[in-house]
């Protein structure tokens, strides 16, 4: 019998992403300011691999519609480092705050200035260094709904590749400067896929991955 409770479960997932275009803005004077900027979210852009097997494939793209200013506006949404609520930097609840964004075609852009506090003077130092190169956000969507997530399939040289297209979430959650990135060649570079913040529910206990690696195999409608 087919497990309905994941399939009307929105999973919650986190993407990694990596941004050469992460910077301290400039003053008018030409002296650095308080205020980091870069791209949370790029869209229509490639995943690194979610996994690669000798079979399959699979990437994922978030659709440039995935993301509204009103699933935006509607959010709570943390900037932080590192995924450590402890260690936050800004914030937008219900479109308000020290956190600013704004979405064009390349996907979601964020500004802040960082906040007088050790925690805001290391986010400055490490980003004009370019320690910290990255961006990562949290977002939830209902994978195994046609409506939000879209799965296409192609074979070639008798692999399986795989596209998860993201074309709704139903909610975002933070945006982090990270250390780790994953969209290569982007200003917000690769996403991997790293775990789901809650366990399902559910009598399936198998991870994330390997409910999406069951979904692949199965033939498209």
């Amino acid at each position: 019998m087919k497990n309905n409770s994941i399939q009307h479960t929105p999973v919650r997932r986190e993407l990694r992403t990596a941004a050469s275009e992460l910077h301290v803005r400039e003053n008018a004077d030409g002296t650095p300011s308080r205020t980091i900027t870069g791209y949370a979210i790029l869209f229509n852009t490639p995943s690194a691999p979610l996994w690669t097997d000798a079979d399959s494939e699979a990437v994922e793209i978030i659709d440039s519609g995935a993301i509204t200013r009103d699933v935006l506006d509607a959010s709570d949404i943390k900037f932080t480092m590192f995924h450590d609520r402890q260690l936050i930097l800004a914030r937008s609840n219900k479109g308000t705050g020290t956190l600013s964004y704004s979405i064009d075609e390349r996907g979601v852009r964020f500004e802040f200035d960082a906040p007088h506090t050790t925690d805001g003077d290391k986010a400055l130092e490490l980003v004009r260094r370019g320690d910290l190169s990255g961006c990562s956000f949290a977002f939830s969507t209902f994978y195994w709904d046609s409506d939000f997530v879209e799965r296409t399939s192609e074979i070639k040289d008798g692999v399986n590749h795989i596209t998860y297209r993201v074309k709704a979430v139903t909610g975002l959650y933070d945006f982090t400067l990270a250390a780790d990135p994953a969209y290569p060649a982007t200003s917000v570079e690769a996403r991997e896929l790293a775990q789901m913040l809650r366990p399902q529910q559910s009598p399936d206990t198998r991870s994330e991955l390997q409910r999406m690696r069951a979904a692949a195999a199965a033939p498209l409608l």
